[in-house]
């Protein structure tokens, strides 16, 4: 007979932006929930996922990486969005980048700390780090005149080092049953899903700038058997940027949409019929009553 208690709360994930945060919850969690790409900013909304265990349950809510640009209102909305996190949970997971602590990294252990939780490290990107001996240098100097709990070297992509990892955060949580039944992975909607998962494509496959010009809003859902069929608004700030969304006879546009279709399929098992439409509403995320417009709350 197994006499260990079950345990279960909320953890937030915190941390600079591009870090692995998003990587590091879906390996948790088990499920491509977070939508990931090589971008700074990728995760603009605080995202929940259960992670369901035997001996307990994580409910990890995945943040925008904090970041010291506070001049438009989209900015200040991550931010809000990530520090808002710190009043609802029980411990933090602080991730940052093997070999590299970045004033950032500093800001976001300061906020941590002021909050008086309980936070474990996670050292991501192991396996991106060269020279392997300069791990243990690496830990003793974030570690130094820092409380942190534990301290977790892993590599999120490769899945190393989290099963380790899910323990400590495991032990840092209350007696009690799960929050979620075990089956259920997160509580945004598919809707959601869905405008995530084409917003991914837009940063994969448009310049380094313009993504962060843009925002998607679904419009139309209906589902019958076997079909989907789902109508997505591509919002930007510019004629200029509409232009470039679209493409020459509208061939990037429609690369997206195809992308997004096959990612949606294969996460819903089910066809899907996307259809895309790219439209301006002039510095969208400055403007409080369009962030609000397009899901950011």
């Amino acid at each position: 007979m197994n006499d260990t208690p079950y345990r279960a709360g909320q953890v937030a994930v915190i941390g600079r932006p591009n870090v692995g945060k998003s990587t590091l919850v879906n390996a948790l969690v088990g499920y491509r929930l977070s939508i990931v790409t090589p971008k700074a900013q990728t995760t603009r909304h605080r995202i929940l996922g259960v992670a369901s265990f035997p001996h307990g349950q994580l409910v990890l809510l995945d943040t925008p990486g904090l970041h010291d640009d506070q001049r438009r209102a989209i900015n200040r909305y991550m931010n809000r969005a990530a520090l808002g996190a710190l009043a609802e949970v029980q411990a933090v997971l602080l991730v940052v980048e093997a070999g590299r602590w970045t004033e950032q990294d500093g800001h976001a252990y300061k906020a941590v700390a002021e909050a008086g939780l309980p936070c474990v490290l996670a050292i991501n990107k192991v396996d991106r780090l060269k020279d392997k001996t300069a791990l243990l240098p690496f830990i003793a100097q974030v570690t130094r005149e820092r409380d942190f709990a534990a301290v977790h070297p892993v590599s999120a992509l490769k899945g190393k080092g989290l099963d380790a990892l899910r323990d400590e955060l495991i032990r840092l949580m209350p007696e009690g049953d799960p929050l979620f039944a075990e089956d259920e992975i997160t509580d945004r909607s598919e809707r959601f899903l869905a405008a995530e998962t084409i917003r991914e494509q837009l940063l994969l496959q448009l310049g380094d700038e313009l993504p962060y010009a843009t925002s998607v809003e679904i419009e139309g859902w209906e589902d019958s058997p076997g079909l989907r069929r789902i109508r997505a608004v591509i919002w930007v700030e510019r004629e200029g940027q509409k232009a470039i969304v679209i493409g020459t006879g509208g061939e990037r546009i429609k690369r997206i949409g195809q992308k997004a279709r096959e990612a949606l399929e294969q996460a819903g098992e089910v066809k899907v019929h996307l259809e895309l439409w790219c439209k301006v509403r002039a510095n969208w995320s400055d403007d409080e009553r369009a962030l609000q417009q397009f899901g950011y709350q």
